[in-house]
C-alpha cells in the first residue's frame, strides 16, 4: 500500500521552479483606448468652447469700455439707460432682469418642491413613472411658445385681476410667472432626484420611531438631501436670468429702473435679442454694448455655479 502512494506521488507532475511569472501588466485593448481619447477630446473642445466665448466677450467689451465716454464705474451704478444720448447705465437691464427671475422663483420654487416631495415621497412607482415623464415635457417646449403664452393669456389674465390700468400690455410681472412655469420641470426633476437618492433606511428609521409620511419627508428625507436642493434650486435661478424670449416678448422693448412688476422693462437677455436682430451697425456703441452685458451675464451665472459647488459641498450628506 505504501509502494502504491509513494508511486503515485511521483507520478504527479511538479510545478517547475524556473516558469515563467505571471503577467499582471495591463492589457492594451484598443477600443478602451479610443473610447478614452475620444471622451478626452470632448472634454478638451467643451474648455476651449468656454475660453473661447469669454475671450470674445471680453475683446468686445474692451472695445465697448474703450471708448472715452463710457467708463466701467458709469456701466455698472448709473440708473439711465440711453444709448441715443451716450448714457450706458446698465442697473435698469440688471434690475429688470432681477424682478422677473424673483417673480420666477416665487412660483417655481414651492411648485418644484412640492412636486418633487409628491414624486419622491408619496407617488407609487406607476404614478411616479406617468406624472414625471408629463412634468418633463413642459421643458421641451420651445420658449418663444411660451412668450406668446405669455401675451396671449397671462397678461390678460393680470389684467382682469388688477386693472387694464395698472397692468400694462408688457410687463415683467407676466413674463416672471411664465419663466416660473419654464423652470417648474427643471427644479423638480432635479430635487427629485436628490430626494430619491437619500437611503430607504432613513425612512425606515422614521417610520419604525412613529413618524407620519410627511414629518419625515419634511424633517428626515428633505434635510438629508438639501445640498441636491438648494443646487436645483440656484440651477433654477441662472435658467431665470438666461431666459430670452420669454422676457423679449412679454417683459418689454425699453429699458425701465422700476419695481413695479406690471409696467414694462427690458432685461439683459431682450436687450441683446433686440440689438442684435441686425438693425445696429456692426462696431458701434450700441451693438459692443451686447457684449458687455453679455459678459455680466456670464459673470453672474459663473457666482451662481461657484455658490452651488460650494453649497453641495457644505451641506452633501456621505452616507456609508
Amino acid at each position: 500500500m505504501e509502494e502504491q502512494i509513494s508511486t503515485s506521488a511521483q507520478s504527479r507532475p511538479v510545478a517547475s521552479a524556473t516558469a515563467a511569472p505571471l503577467d499582471l501588466r495591463k492589457q492594451p485593448r484598443l477600443g478602451e483606448a479610443a473610447i478614452q481619447g475620444l471622451l478626452f477630446i470632448c472634454g478638451i473642445v467643451s474648455i476651449f468652447t468656454t475660453l473661447g466665448i469669454v475671450y470674445v466677450l471680453g475683446q468686445e467689451s474692451l472695445l465697448f469700455f474703450g471708448l472715452d465716454e463710457i467708463t466701467i464705474t458709469e456701466f455698472l451704478t448709473s440708473t439711465e439707460w440711453r444709448p441715443e444720448t451716450g448714457s450706458y447705465g446698465v442697473l435698469p437691464l440688471v434690475n429688470a432682469t432681477l424682478v422677473v427671475s424673483v417673480i420666477a422663483m416665487v412660483i417655481a420654487i414651492p411648485i418644484g418642491l412640492g412636486s418633487a416631495l409628491y414624486l419622491s415621497e408619496y407617488a407609487s412607482p406607476r404614478v411616479r413613472g406617468i406624472l414625471k415623464p408629463v412634468l418633463e415635457i413642459l421643458a421641451g417646449v420651445p420658449t418663444v411658445v411660451y412668450g406668446y403664452f405669455a401675451i396671449t393669456f397671462m397678461t390678460p389674465l393680470l389684467m382682469s385681476i388688477f386693472g387694464r390700468e395698472t397692468v400694462s400690455f408688457q410687463n415683467t410681472a407676466s413674463a416672471g410667472i411664465v419663466v416660473g412655469i419654464l423652470i417648474i420641470p427643471l427644479i423638480a426633476s432635479l430635487s427629485e432626484d436628490a430626494l430619491s437618492a437619500v437611503p430607504q433606511s432613513l425612512r425606515q428609521a422614521a417610520y419604525g420611531l412613529g413618524s407620519t409620511r410627511f414629518e419625515t419627508a419634511t424633517k428626515i428625507v428633505f434635510p438629508a438631501a438639501l445640498s441636491g436642493v438648494i443646487s436645483a434650486c440656484i440651477i433654477g435661478i441662472s435658467r431665470a436670468i438666461g431666459e430670452t424670449m420669454i422676457v423679449a416678448l412679454a417683459a418689454g422693448s425699453g429699458p425701465a429702473f422700476t419695481y413695479d412688476p406690471f409696467q414694462a422693462a427690458e432685461t439683459m437677455t431682450g436687450y441683446i435679442a433686440r440689438i442684435s436682430g441686425g438693425d445696429i451697425s456692426y462696431n458701434t456703441p450700441d451693438y459692443n454694448s451686447i457684449f458687455a452685458i453679455g459678459l455680466l451675464l456670464f459673470l453672474i451665472t459663473l457666482t451662481l455655479n461657484i455658490i452651488s459647488r460650494f453649497v453641495v459641498r457644505r451641506f452633501r450628506e456621505v452616507y456609508e
